[in-house]
């Protein structure tokens, strides 16, 4: 049963990156995604903005998006973090046991890694958008990437918690919730942060950036702090709005012993 379950957690993180940052990069290469230049002689910044064109943010937001929600409907019958914030909120509020949270970094980070090698070595012209990395713009304050990463986290955090753990919430629903949740998230700050929500997915990125962009190594910590933060944040503050009685039991194990033959 473990053993499922972290296949189709390195599987879904896999997919995830592999064709969200895919279509990041090939819109780059159809003109919709440039870095450009940005000078702010006032506040004495200078770097590079990712500049998008309407349409290309919205198909770069939908690749995530539904990425996202054919992975949850795929796999909701055995397990749809993706996230490893997602883990650790659930773990924090009780609804994961805590003593696999780490078993589940190790194979989410693995399974983004693995897309971020095949990225960058199928893909070449993904040097033109850092591979895909998330770095937080230049015209983009670091307290206000922080704060937004963290809050989409927040909502984001609610969604799964209302879909993995309320007996109300309709099974069918949950991957287009949660698909949608993302795909808003990236139309509201793709352009600022690259709309992360996700550690495993920076982490992903960044390492085969480091050339290219070393800044997304060094900005590491705010993708890996903030969305913890929000997801924590996120799934107590829906434990403390539903009634107890809503509640799905929470797993004692994820190793369920094979019934003895009779029973």
């Amino acid at each position: 049963m473990l053993m499922r379950k972290l296949s189709a957690e390195f599987i879904g993180t896999f997919a995830l990156l592999f064709v969200g940052v895919g279509a990041l990069i090939v819109q780059g290469t159809l003109g919709g995604i440039e870095m450009q230049a940005f000078v702010e002689k006032e506040m004495g910044k200078a770097g590079l903005v990712m500049s998008y064109k309407p349409e290309s943010l919205l198909t770069v937001a939908l690749a995530f998006g539904l990425t996202l929600a054919a992975l949850v409907y795929a796999f909701q019958g055995v397990t749809f973090h993706f996230n490893p914030a997602v883990t650790l909120g659930l773990a924090c509020a009780g609804r994961f046991p805590r003593k696999y949270v780490p078993a589940y970094w190790l194979v989410q980070v693995l399974g983004a890694a693995f897309a971020g090698l095949l990225i960058w070595g199928l893909m070449p012209e993904g040097v033109n958008l850092n591979f895909g990395a998330t770095i937080v713009s230049t015209a983009t304050s670091l307290p206000f990437a922080f704060i937004a990463e963290a809050v989409l986290t927040f909502l984001l955090m609610l969604v799964y918690m209302s879909a993995a753990t309320d007996k109300r919430f309709p099974s069918a629903a949950s991957g287009l919730a949660i698909g949608l949740t993302i795909t808003v998230a990236y139309l509201m700050l793709g352009p600022h942060t690259g709309a992360s929500l996700n550690p495993a997915r920076s982490i992903g990125s960044a390492i085969f950036a480091i050339q290219v962009a070393p800044e997304a190594i060094r900005q590491i910590w705010l993708y890996i702090l903030a969305p913890a933060i929000g997801a924590v944040a996120g799934a107590f503050f829906y434990e403390s709005l539903r009634p107890k009685e809503f509640a799905k039991n929470a797993p004692e194990d994820l190793i369920v012993p094979a019934q003895t033959e009779g029973e």
